[in-house]
């Protein structure tokens, strides 16, 4: 049990590195922190298509990695 949940850890840590390389950056350097900055504030750029399935997908592992880990680092403990 110890091993495979270890095993599962390693494939999310993977996937979620692997996730977050896919993605596009969300600005253009120093003028996208100037002006890019304000329209991501407020919303004026929604996510569509696959970019928010990127987004979400990133969410679902980040998720999974974090249970995973204390879940692991109890049994480990035992």
């Amino acid at each position: 049990m110890d091993i495979a949940l270890k095993i599962l850890l390693v494939i999310f840590s993977v996937g979620l590195i692997a996730v977050v390389l896919l993605q596009k950056g969300k600005s253009a350097g120093l003028s996208g922190a100037i002006s890019g900055g304000a329209e991501h504030l407020f919303g004026k750029q929604k996510a569509r298509g696959l970019d928010l399935f990127l987004q979400r997908l990133t969410i679902a592992l980040a998720v999974g990695f974090f249970f995973l880990s204390l879940v692991v680092a109890y049994v480990v403990q035992q």
